[in-house]
């Protein structure tokens, strides 16, 4: 099982070094991680396999939310299902 995280916000000096310590710590590995910065808007998407996950889902997902919402930022994770379900036409 995977899952998609999407991170926005102004950009600062340990965004992604914060986020994939979260997933370590819960079990979740990053698969991918795709980042840019357009002047000072950091913006990343990770791809992160979810199936030895220590905690919940949920609590997982808000963990994230909060840990953003911490450091200025919207943090949204999404089950891949539902994410290639959102972008199929």
């Amino acid at each position: 099982m995977r899952a998609v995280v999407a991170v926005i916000g102004k950009d600062t000096v340990g965004i992604l070094a914060k986020v994939s310590g979260i997933c370590a710590e819960y079990k979740a590995n990053v698969m991918d991680v795709t980042q840019t910065i357009m002047q000072d808007l950091f913006a990343m998407t990770m791809l992160i396999d979810i199936s030895k996950l220590s905690i919940d889902y949920s609590d997982f997902a808000d963990r994230l939310k909060a840990a953003g919402t911490d450091m200025g930022l919207q943090i949204h994770v999404m089950h891949e299902d539902i994410f290639n379900s959102m972008h199929k036409i």
